[in-house]
């Protein structure tokens, strides 16, 4: 079998080894309970207290606005749950969220909720028409994706963080695949939550964290203990926190050179695929994309056959969001831009990292188009 080339890195990241080194320092020396009186206790509390700070430095926001949870889909469920709970009136959101946040806004519908689409362009993006004729007197929560886990489109939230602080409607930004790949501003962004998940950025499994914009308050998601403030019940993860800590400040540290060289492969990717591939389509070229994503379109084969025959090639990619996988549907979000049925089920996606090599670029790319002109053929 060929060398394997892992091109998938908005479904999953592989964990740094500074990141490993201090959660295996973390599993011997911060294990206890930090909320615990003796001295165990008082060895995990700091690490978690510092962990907390520097999220919340990272991300532009005050650390007691920092809830540790399991993961991206916790905290948008927490957040959706939270403030729609016993409210009579809409949420508005874009028929791209992702499945954590449709399927959550879905059950706020069947507690009596009514759910308003935002309508993007055939470029993925907000459109300032669509915020204005919003139903603003009914709203009562507002869902937006900050960079699309398909395509990498970025969106400018600045109208709809304006409409929404002039109609006093909280903003619920999924930041999942921003945080870690662009730099993300709680503060800047004018949010009143915003979630993001520690394995998107080369943390681990199992954490992630919500913001949660101060004075705001939220009923828990999970009762219990009296952890994260009230917030969130159960024993805080201190080593998987600080791993996540770990990973996002390598990110912070290296932004610019990382986001840099990730554009660069990506870009040769795709330039490599839109000229051995014709006709090849790539989704959301018009819009500012998170530098690692390429979703592309190899019009005449279908893309389950197709991550098939790259998987038996050694490429690993996949047809969209992997939490949706397993369903043949055309992707809701390429829908959503007015792509055609049969673009959309012939759409991939490639994600790199900066773990990936120049070398790899290329002979990736050789792969790819072997495999598509077979099944074109065929």
């Amino acid at each position: 079998m060929p060398r394997r080339i892992y091109l998938d890195n908005n479904a999953t990241t592989l964990i740094l080894p500074e990141v490993a080194e201090v959660m295996a320092s973390a599993w011997q020396t911060a294990f206890a309970n930090p909320g615990s009186q003796h001295s165990f206790g008082r060895d995990a509390r700091p690490v978690l207290d510092n962990s907390r700070d520097t999220v919340a430095r990272i991300l532009g926001a005050d650390s007691s606005e920092v809830i540790f949870t399991s993961g991206g889909t916790e905290s948008i469920n927490a957040a959706i749950y939270g403030l729609t709970l016993g409210r009579s009136g809409a949420i508005a959101l874009t028929a791209g969220e992702h499945p954590a946040t449709t399927a959550a806004c879905e059950r706020a519908r069947q507690n009596g909720m009514k759910l308003t689409n935002i309508e993007v362009d055939s470029a993925g993006r907000l459109q300032s028409e669509q915020l204005a004729a919003l139903p603003w007197n009914d709203l009562k929560l507002v869902c937006v994706i900050l960079a699309h886990n398909e395509t990498g489109v970025i969106q400018d939230l600045t109208l709809l963080s304006d409409l929404c602080e002039q109609h006093r409607v909280p903003l619920l930004i999924d930041a999942v695949q921003a945080v870690g790949k662009i730099s993300v501003n709680f503060r800047e962004l004018r949010a009143t939550a915003l979630a993001f998940g520690a394995h998107k950025f080369h943390g681990p499994r199992g954490i992630g964290g919500l913001l949660l914009r101060r004075g705001v308050q939220l009923p828990p998601f999970l009762d219990g203990g009296h952890q994260e403030s009230g917030r969130r019940a159960g024993t805080e993860a201190v080593p998987l926190i600080a791993g996540m800590a770990k990973a996002l400040e390598v990110f912070d540290s290296s932004q610019t050179e990382r986001t840099n060289y990730v554009g660069q492969l990506r870009d040769q990717l795709q330039h490599a695929l839109l000229k051995s591939c014709a006709p090849a389509i790539v989704h959301g070229a018009d819009a500012p994309r998170l530098p690692n994503t390429l979703s592309i379109a190899f019009p005449g084969v279908e893309g389950e056959p197709m991550l098939v025959n790259l998987d038996l090639e050694g490429i690993a990619c996949s047809l969209g969001s992997t939490c949706a996988s397993g369903s043949a549907e055309p992707a809701p979000a390429l829908l959503a831009m007015g792509c055609p049925p049969d673009i959309c089920t012939s759409s991939v996606r490639f994600t790199v990292s900066h773990q990936n090599s120049v070398e790899e670029i290329p002979e990736a790319a050789q792969r790819i188009a072997a495999v598509v002109q077979r099944l074109r053929n065929s």
